[in-house]
């Protein structure tokens, strides 16, 4: 939230980065008739901005009965994920699909702790910063490459390898482990960087 002067932002999720037609037409209506401004996120969800804090509840509302999730403390975060198979000719893999498999295991964890982000890109080139976030799924020709530990920011890291060749079952098992990592060795948000020097950090580098 920002300060009065400039209104309320408002930060509505989609999976995949994938926005329903019918989701785009209201928020365009109601930016038109509220008068605020929508941005496309770098996490591939829109976000509304100065939103009048008197139409922030109708905002929501109206969205939300079209099926809208908004941003919100403890919920599994939205994997980031290039466009993949079959609209990229590089792609190896539907990330969509892959996508929506991980929000279907893990999208009603209750109360996921921050602050970590997934990455999940189709091919080697890594689009969707594969090896800067701190949970990275990458895919080639023998399988899922998957990397922890990544960042970016002002002093950015590169993530450490943990599994190649692995199957979309065993990257989901991984990110099992992971979450549950995460979960228990923190105790406010945190990112997955700091944890690799843990010595029960539960995968070596290879």
């Amino acid at each position: 939230m920002s300060d009065e002067s400039s209104g309320v932002s408002i930060t509505v999720l989609l999976p995949a980065g994938r926005l329903p037609l019918d989701l785009m037409q209201a928020a365009h209506g109601l930016a038109e008739k509220h008068g605020f401004g929508i941005y496309l996120s770098l996490t591939q969800n829109i976000r509304l901005i100065n939103v009048p804090e008197s139409a922030v509840e109708a905002v929501k509302t109206d969205l939300a009965a079209l099926g809208a999730e908004f941003k919100g403390p403890g919920k599994f975060p939205l994997p980031r994920i290039c466009v993949g198979k079959p609209h990229c000719n590089l792609g190896l893999v539907d990330t969509e699909a892959m996508s929506r498999k991980i929000m279907d295991r893990f999208g009603s964890r209750p109360m996921t702790k921050a602050k970590f982000k997934i990455s999940l890109t189709a091919c080697p080139v890594g689009c969707a910063w594969t090896k800067n976030t701190d949970i990275s799924i990458l895919a080639n020709r023998a399988g899922y490459v998957v990397y922890a530990g990544g960042k970016g920011g002002p002093f950015p890291q590169i993530a450490r390898r943990i599994k190649q060749k692995a199957t979309e079952e065993e990257v989901l098992e991984i990110l099992d482990t992971l979450v549950e990592f995460h979960d228990r060795k923190t105790k406010t948000k945190q990112r997955m960087f700091k944890l690799l020097k843990d010595p029960e950090f539960p995968y070596p580098e290879v």
